[in-house]
Order: C-alpha cells, then structure tokens, then sequence
C-alpha cells in the first residue's frame, strides 16, 4: 500500500530549487504524476541519483583561497570576500545546508517507495538484489551527506557542541521545525546509517565467479553479478563506506570538537583508518594520480572502471579543459586563478627532508627553489618553472606570466599546477580537452588519517596492532615524494608534538588544493588569521609581501554557521558568535 503522501518529483527537479526552500510542497493534483515512480525504475532512481549529484565533492571548490595557502586573481570570488571578513550567517559560501538536507529529504522519499518499485519484475531474485544495494547506497549516501553538514555546519552553543537536525523519515514540509541534535548525537545518527549501508552491500563491486559471503540467499552468481558486478562501479560500496566513516571518526577526535581531548576517540580513529590500509600497498605513484601516466595507465572499461589504487571513489572520468582554462598562467590561455601563497611555498621541504627554516637543510635565499622536495615542482609553477616546453616567468617586468602584470595574472609570484593536465589546451584556435579525475576520497588521505590519530593515541611508533605506525606512514609518503634516503629529519623526531607538526604540514602539502585546508586549520583550532603571503622578484631580488589579511575571528570562527534564515524559520540555536 503506498503510504506516503504524494509529491510530484523529477530526478532533475533538485538542480532548479530555490537555496532556502529545500522542503518539497505538496503537489495534490500530482499524485498520478509521481505513480511513475511504481512503474519506472528509471524514473525512481532519478530520487537517489539526485542525492548523488548534491555531493559537495562533485567538483574541486578551491576555497584555499580563503586560507593561508591561496589567494585568487578573481576579485568577484567569494571565498576572496569571506576570508576578507565577509563572512556572516547571512553571507556563507560555504554554506551546505541546502543542498544536503535537500540530498537527505530526496533519499527518505526514496527509501519511503523503494519496496513497491518493480524494479525486476520478472525476476524475483534480482528485484530483491536491486533493492538490497539501492537500500545501501541510500543509507550510506545519507550518511555521508550529514558527515559534511557537520564538518561545515556544527558548532558551541552555550557551552553545549550542538549538530544538526536529524532527519531519517520523509516528513513534510510542516515537520521540518526540528531542533539541533547534539553533536554526539548527530554523529551516533551517521554511524548508525553507515552501519545499516554495510549490512547491505559488498565490499567492492565487481563480478564474481562464485556468490561471495553475506548473499547467501543468491541462488544465481549471474544474478549477483547482473546487480551488484562492473556495471556499477562507481557506486558507493561497502569499502566507501567505511573510509567515510573513519573521516567521521577523524572529526570527531579532532581539538575542535574533542574538546576534552578523549584519547578514546583518537584510538577509534586510528583503528578504524588502519582498517582499510595495508602500506604494503601504498601507490608508489599515488600522488600523481591526475596526471595523463596515471590516467592512461589505468583499465578504464565501458563501465568507467579505474584500476587505480589510490582511488577509492571518485567521480565518472570526463574529458574537459576548464580548469586549465581557469588556472594556466596567461601566455598559456589560462586565467591563472588560484595562486599558490609563498606560506605554501615555504611549507616545502628542501630535498634533504629539512624545513627551510633548520640550518640543517642548505637552504639558499638566493636561490629559493634550488634542491627543493621534488612536489614544489609537481604542484606549483615558480619563477623559472618549464610548462608545456615554455619558461614562465612571474617576477616583476616578466611579460603576462609576471606579477600582477594583467587581471588574470598571479597576485604571489607564483600560479597552481597540481590537478591540472599538461597536455589539454585552453587556446581557442587550436583547444583540446583531457581526462580529469575528480576524487571524493583517496588512499593518501586514509593513511594521513591514520597517520595523525595514531600519534596522537600511541605516539609515533606504535602500531598498536595495525601493522604500521604513524612514522611508518610519513616515511612512506616522503620518500615517495622524492625526499633523499635516508631521512635524517625524519629519524630525528621522536615526540608527539614534533610528529604532529610534521604530519601535519605533511597533509598540507599532499592533499593542497584537494579542498582540505579550509576545514583542517579549522578542526585542529590553529590561527585563522594567518596572511596569505606572495614574492616580488626584481633585479634578482626576492621581497617577500602581505598579498591579503585573513579576516577571522579566532573566537568563534573555527566552527561554519547554520544558515540565519533557517533559525529564523525553524528557530534553530545558532553556533556561538554567530
């Protein structure tokens, strides 16, 4: 019997909703419309693949522009005017609310129909499947959506760490007036839909030779493998699952919301992390993973599948030339918007493993990108870098590449190169695109995961029972980055808080420009303030300059704030200093 109350919806329909009204209205005299749904799997999928393309990852947001390792030439860029001090309740490009709780209503309506949906109709065994795996991905998805709702949206109230309204049946519009759960609370409610997604689904997709475990009652390996084989990669699966799940626990342990510093917390991370990690498998080549050697070396199939390591979900392979369009510098037909800040650029290491700053590291002010870790190179275009066999060069009286010689020139010295294909081409007289990857979660960022929650559980040597220690990683990604064998640097820490700073600088520099940094500064409660620093290069000089201000407020600004229009609809307590 179909219970719900009715509601005309279109899978496409969530793409033109206006940004505060992510309620659905009833639609009365619709009802027929929507029967479809009872019909027309197609039709009714279109509910969950909405949900999908409200995934904030779907594209890279580049909001390092509004930290200390970017700025942009894009005067009109919102994440400019936040981090110059626009950033209200009322103003907030960061802002999720919206489009995850709209994410959220779409899969209850989904799983409100998804039993009375004909989905194989002819075949009892596959409609049973079909529905299993739609019940996962629904659940996981849901979950997933409310993990970001809380890195952007949770925050103090009174004393009190508050998270989100929990949403888990398809209320009408009249049921929304919901309070703010707390923040133990709202992440029990994730992993408690992670856990019903790992119920359902396989750990990977793919097809089987025989009925794998925990679908025993598949009679048909043919059956499986219809439902649940390579046709769907690209789906979440049980492994995505649970990698978002051990990012939950990651924010959960983290200094701004494990206030308390419950060791506990640090320990479940580290576990949960180590879990899907084995560094025996750690990709050699995987922080390369956007570049053409990557993406041609891969086995990529009529169902779009990547045989990549690194990868663990990303987006359909597609083949475009808008972010070099965006980002090349402008002798190339780029409009060289993200510029690398100089604080990044110091971030580097010299090739010995040494921070410039040690004495140890023969660091040469003279010759600032000498013997540098070979990813400055792979990730950032510096003055005298080779591109596309042409020399660029950004100091100042440098043609179109120099700094701030045109609107769409560099506003640092320097311009970005991580994510972008070298061999796309922006010129229109002769433009070309490329395969992109756009990534949702990838291996480094597990094991960097695991990297600091076991330091901060067990210190830097300890594996505690998961094979690896927090060393082990780092030295795995340095020495993969280029960094000269042995590490001396490495070798030479040996406390917490000497370990935590060199992971986390680590994680800088790996995951830069991947959408991070914004959220990390935050959840580890550093200084917000930090200028966004850049190089004049003249007559041989280097002088170092404040490009931009960061204009946060230290006192409440490391938590997002909830949407004001939505506490005055719904009377929601807003996060403090808001």
């Amino acid at each position: 019997m179909k219970k719900i109350k009715l509601y005309l919806v279109y899978f496409m329909s969530a793409l033109t909703l206006g940004g505060c009204e992510w309620g659905l209205n009833p639609e009365n005299d619709n009802h027929s419309v929507f029967d479809r749904v009872y019909g027309d799997p197609a039709y009714a999928e279109g509910l969950l693949i909405t949900a999908y393309t409200l995934l904030p990852t779907n594209s890279y947001r580049f909001d390092e522009a509004a930290t200390d390792d970017a700025v942009t030439n894009n005067l009109t860029n919102d994440y400019l005017y936040m981090a110059k001090g626009m950033w209200t309740a009322q103003y907030n490009p960061q802002n999720l609310w919206d489009n995850c709780n709209r994410g959220i209503l779409y899969i209850n309506q989904f799983l409100d129909v998804i039993d009375e949906v004909a989905w194989k109709p002819k075949d009892p065994e596959q409609n049973s499947l079909f529905i299993r795996r739609l019940k996962g991905e629904s659940f996981a998805l849901r979950g997933i959506l409310k993990y970001y709702l809380l890195r952007n949206h949770a925050g103090p109230v009174s004393g009190q760490m508050l998270g989100i309204p929990i949403y888990d049946i398809f209320v009408e519009t009249s049921d929304f007036a919901k309070p703010r759960a707390s923040f133990a609370e709202s992440v029990q409610s994730v992993y408690d839909d992670f856990e019903m997604a790992l119920s359902l689904l396989p750990m990977d997709y793919g097809n089987k030779n025989d009925v794998p475990n925990g679908f025993e009652e598949v009679k048909e390996v043919d059956s499986y493998n219809y439902v649940m084989g390579d046709v769907v990669q690209q789906r979440i699966s049980g492994r995505i699952v649970k990698a978002f799940k051990a990012r939950l626990a990651l924010l959960e342990a983290s200094p701004a919301f494990n206030v308390n510093n419950d060791v506990a917390l640090w320990e479940k991370a580290a576990n949960m992390n180590g879990e899907l990690l084995d560094l025996a498998n750690f990709d050699p080549k995987g922080n390369l993973f956007y570049l053409k050697g990557q993406i041609d070396a891969g086995n990529i199939t009529a169902n779009d599948k990547l045989d990549n390591k690194e990868i663990v979900w990303r987006r359909p392979i597609s083949s475009s030339r808008n972010m070099e369009v965006d980002n090349f510098p402008p002798s190339l037909y780029g409009n060289g918007r993200m510029n690398p800040t100089q604080n990044l650029v110091d971030a580097f290491p010299m090739e010995n493993g040494y921070p410039i700053t040690d004495p140890r590291s023969d660091f040469d002010p003279d010759k600032p990108y000498a013997n540098r870790d070979p990813r400055l190179g792979l990730y950032i275009i510096y003055d005298g870098s080779t591109y596309k066999s042409k020399k660029i060069n950004t100091g100042v009286n440098s043609g179109d590449n120099g700094l701030n010689a045109k609107v769409n020139s560099t506003r640092t010295g320097y311009y970005m190169k991580k994510l972008l294909r070298e061999d796309a081409n922006p010129n229109p007289a002769s433009a070309s695109d490329q395969q992109h990857i756009i990534v949702h979660i990838r291996q480094t960022d597990l094991f960097l995961n695991y990297a600091e929650a076991a330091n901060e559980a067990w210190g830097p040597t300890s594996a505690s029972g998961n094979g690896f220690s927090a060393k082990d990683v780092i030295a795995a990604v340095r020495e993969r980055a280029g960094i000269v064998q042995p590490d001396m640097y490495l070798e030479s820490i040996t406390t917490k808080e000497k370990m935590r700073e060199l992971i986390r600088n680590e994680r800088r520099l790996e995951l830069c420009f991947e959408g991070f940094r914004f959220w990390d500064i935050r959840r580890w409660n550093l200084d917000l303030t930090e200028a966004a620093k850049g190089v004049r290069i003249e007559n041989g000089q280097y002088n170092y300059f404040t490009v931009e201000d960061r204009v946060f407020d230290n006192s409440y600004m490391h938590y997002g704030p909830i949407p004001y229009n939505e506490v005055l609809k719904y009377n929601l307590e807003q996060n403090s200093g808001w």
